[in-house]
């Protein structure tokens, strides 16, 4: 079985593979820059025995992390756990992308095994749409090559901001929207940042469409908040839940 790990932001995801690419688990742990290797081992010991798993029967990981303070300490943890060194995405590591970035090694891991994932399960060109701490969308050419994106906050950094430096607004959870018009002040702060996200899509995917004429790209989104706001996209977008893990395991297959 092939362990996948995706050290983000605010979360990390933890998943379990097992033959013909089926995932057995995804969970995720809140992401704590102050933890130790040994930290890390508990918790990865703790997720296995919630789910019924046993960390002898696997037998490769691979892990992907936007927060470089912890890659040291997740691959110790991974190593003393499972007897081996796992597999890092960064320079080095095959992947079959083409990125044209002007510095394509800094292009952050999740997003390169998400652009792997895409281009394996959805026809090119891809307009891909990431929604984390961020929210990013990545453009995929028809010749199968990342070409580049944009980047603004995530929805939940979105609300705590909101929250944060307003002393009068409370903090809400993100919920899909009774009606357009919110009647109280949580209501209107959580139609605002669903609508207000979901037209902020819109109006970017309209743009990319408008770059491409006589070809209609895919429009592919993941991430926590994703099925909440592509929901009310006037655009059709197709949710993937686990497009990163799956990337991970594809670009593990291709180094192993």
């Amino acid at each position: 079985m092939l362990l996948a790990i995706d050290v983000g932001n605010s979360n990390i995801s933890v998943g379990l593979f097992g033959e013909n690419r089926e995932l057995k688990f995804l969970s995720s742990i809140d992401t704590d820059g102050r933890k130790t290797a040994d930290q890390i081992s508990i918790d990865l010991m703790n997720i296995f025995s919630l789910y019924h798993y046993d960390l002898s029967d696997v037998t490769g990981a691979i892990f992907s992390s936007v927060v470089p303070s912890m890659n040291f300490m997740m691959s110790k943890a991974l190593t003393r756990l499972l007897g081996k060194t796992p597999m890092e995405v960064g320079p080095g590591i095959r992947t079959g992308l083409n990125i044209r970035m002007e510095t394509h090694n800094r292009l952050g891991a999740d997003l390169v095994a998400d652009a792997v994932s895409a281009l394996v399960k959805y026809p090119a060109p891809i307009i891909l749409i990431d929604m984390g701490t961020a929210t990013t969308i990545s453009y995929i050419s028809s010749q199968k090559t990342y070409e580049g994106g944009l980047m603004f906050p995530g929805v939940y950094l979105s609300l705590d901001a909101l929250s944060a430096n307003a002393a009068q607004l409370p903090n809400v959870s993100l919920q899909h929207p009774k009606n357009l018009i919110g009647k109280n002040t949580e209501d209107c702060m959580k139609n605002g940042i669903v609508y207000g996200m979901a037209g902020m899509l819109d109006g970017i995917i309209d743009r990319i469409r408008e770059m491409l004429p006589g070809e209609t790209p895919t429009v592919v989104a993941t991430g926590t908040p994703a099925p909440v706001i592509v929901r009310h996209c006037r655009n059709e977008v197709i949710y993937d839940k686990f497009l990163l893990m799956e990337g991970l395991w594809e670009i593990y297959q291709r180094n192993k």
